[in-house]
């Protein structure tokens, strides 16, 4: 009976491993946990400390207008820009505002523009879509939504409530993002559970990674994270894991 019950144990956890294996396969870290390497920020506020990447500004060192700390890429994405991905980003964020930026235009002097998922200690809002730099706030928590070529935006469903969407978010605690971009759809997840979906008809062209029309959205970029201008605030990411997808049809 006791061998038996070793056997059920064993198996069991045997089915977990696995679980989380398949959970992960494709995955590949981006961030070592231990410095920089292949990142780049203004080290004024930018630091690596207890296996997290932590943009801080204080009293004395206030950050006066946002910036950034830019991916810069690995072999397999040497110029750092993504096309078609899954991203993975744990965080936790004390006080100010923040985001993760995906498919953005590096503008020099660590300043960006682009798609942006908010990082924020607000319910209903942390899990929301933003344009950085150009058309602002795109799509709300709980909006299922079609950017037209015109710029048009129309609301073809709703996900859920956005209090209930956003109702296990750990305010100044550690919360997870898993962003999903695949041809001109746009989907994040917060905690595991689906804050956005978005297709963007209003698009510059894949290949423009320069110059781009700010009020218009883009189908590759770069990856990077931010920290936003006013008062002393605290951000920390970890588990940054990135997963390149196949291209898919662009969708209407």
């Amino acid at each position: 009976m006791r061998e038996r019950a070793l056997w059920v144990a064993a198996f069991t956890l045997a089915l977990g491993l696995c679980a989380v294996a398949g959970e992960d396969e494709g995955f590949v870290p981006i961030f070592n946990g231990k410095d920089l390497t292949g990142w780049d920020g203004d080290p004024t506020f930018w630091s690596v400390r207890d296996g997290c990447i932590r943009g801080e500004s204080t009293k004395e060192k206030p950050c006066k207008r946002n910036t950034f700390c830019i991916w810069r890429g690995n072999d397999a994405v040497k110029d750092g820009i993504l096309k078609d991905f899954e991203m993975k980003v744990s965080f936790r964020i004390q006080n100010g505002n923040s985001g993760i930026q995906y498919r953005s235009q590096d503008c020099g002097n660590w300043v960006v523009r682009g798609y942006q998922a908010e990082v924020e200690n607000a319910k209903g809002k942390v899990g929301f879509l933003y344009h950085e730099g150009g058309r602002g706030w795109l799509v709300n928590v709980g909006e299922k939504m079609v950017i037209h070529p015109d710029g048009k935006k129309e609301v073809v469903a709703k996900l859920g409530d956005k209090m209930e969407l956003t109702k296990d978010y750990r305010e100044k605690d550690w919360n997870h993002y898993r962003i999903v971009c695949r041809g001109n759809r746009i989907q994040h997840f917060l905690n595991g559970v689906q804050t956005i979906d978005l297709v963007d008809n209003q698009l510059n062209p894949i290949d423009l990674v320069k110059g781009r029309d700010e009020k218009k959205g883009a189908l590759s970029g770069i990856f990077a994270l931010q920290i936003h201008s006013g008062g002393p605030m605290v951000v920390e990411f970890k588990d940054i894991q990135l997963k390149l997808l196949a291209p898919e049809p662009e969708k209407k």
